[in-house]
């Protein structure tokens, strides 16, 4: 008699979550998962970043979004970002071969207010 208990927090690899396809609440692909940003100090996600590709005529650019603003869909093994896509055409966002110091308390602040999320840190 084994029981098959699945722990619904199971934490997985930040390997297996960079390449993730990052979807819209309407399904659309957005993009993918480039990079996973840990706080050190906090041992916490701070940001995934993610490629918008050519979506919304963006260009390759990289957009740092707060892991909290990203719903995790185990159906599909994917991320959705439930923010429209007027708001992605205005989201600030970084080259990629220019990242932002991300030392800069009030950048972090800008941030997760643009996706109206808490600070982690706070």
């Amino acid at each position: 008699m084994s029981h098959q208990n699945t722990f619904s927090n199971t934490p997985v690899k930040a390997s297996s979550i960079i390449g993730s396809k990052v979807i819209n609440s309407k399904g659309e692909n957005l993009g993918d998962i480039k990079e996973i940003v840990i706080d050190p100090r906090l041992g916490r996600i701070a940001y995934a970043v993610i490629s918008f590709g050519g979506f919304l005529s963006l260009g390759e650019k990289l957009f740092a979004i707060p892991f909290s603003a990203l719903d995790y869909s185990l159906q599909n093994s994917e991320y959705v970002l439930n923010v429209s896509k007027e708001r992605m055409e205005s989201a600030p966002g970084f080259d990629t071969k220019h990242w932002p110091t991300m030392d800069d308390e009030q950048w972090n602040r800008d941030i997760y207010k643009y996706y109206e999320r808490s600070p982690y840190w706070e």
